[in-house]
């Protein structure tokens, strides 16, 4: 399977990126000054508002808080096979911190998501500490469905455990149907699961859930040509 990013409307602020596909066997990254992205209004949003700021080395965005579901797609890139590297800030604020990544996606209806609950990272209840890190897949399987009919295989507790309220670092490897999740620099997963649906590709995006914010900042997203 061809695994290349396709890099349509982006070529406005990263010109140089224009179909390049690595060489076998060869790992081709871009990082992304999502702060930029921003100014330049390379994201379409929904349901949210966007902002940008700097924080230390940080070139950051922040995606506002608000009722239901919301993403930021970011304009002309489709994500196939790969790796996703992303620093990520909510808050432990029981119920309204939920921001992740979103991929192989079509619209805010359709699309796969891994997202935190950093309310639940250091929780006291370990219950609730088992609900930390989340897989959903729109539109069959929300968390709820998952949660009910699948308990346990799909949402798990991160370890190392971050502070709910600081930034942590997430990365996300995606060789489908596998999708496997790390924090902080583990190389023991936090979640390890297979996609419940055949797509393979799809836009990729930020990601916030009901009466969420939340920070993101110095995504990088990889990808492997097989040999």
């Amino acid at each position: 399977m061809n695994t290349k990013f396709i890099f349509r409307s982006i070529l406005a602020v990263v010109p140089w990126l224009m179909s390049i596909l690595p060489a076998q066997g060869q790992t081709f990254s871009v990082r992304f000054d999502l702060a930029d992205l921003c100014r330049k209004n390379q994201f379409e949003t929904i349901n949210r508002q966007l902002s940008w700021f700097y924080e230390g080395d940080k070139k950051a965005v922040s995606l506002s808080k608000n009722a239901g579901e919301g993403i930021v797609w970011i304009r002309g890139i489709e994500f196939s096979n790969g790796t996703i590297e992303i620093d990520i800030r909510g808050k432990d604020f029981y119920q309204e911190s939920f921001a992740g990544i979103a991929f192989h996606g079509s619209d805010i209806d359709t699309l796969d998501a891994i997202y935190f609950r950093p309310f639940n990272f250091q929780s006291s209840d370990s219950v609730r500490r088992t609900h930390a890190v989340q897989y959903i897949s729109h539109p069959e399987f929300p968390w709820s469905v998952l949660r009910d009919k699948y308990t346990g295989n799909y949402e798990k507790q991160v370890t190392p455990t971050p502070d709910g309220n600081e930034w942590f670092h997430v990365r996300i490897a995606v060789h489908y149907p596998d999708v496997t999740v790390y924090v902080n620099g583990s190389d023991i997963p936090c979640l390890s699961i297979k996609k419940l649906n055949g797509r393979r590709t799809g836009k990729i995006g930020l990601w916030a859930g009901n009466n969420s914010d939340g920070d993101f900042a110095n995504l990088v997203i990889s990808t492997t040509r097989k040999r």
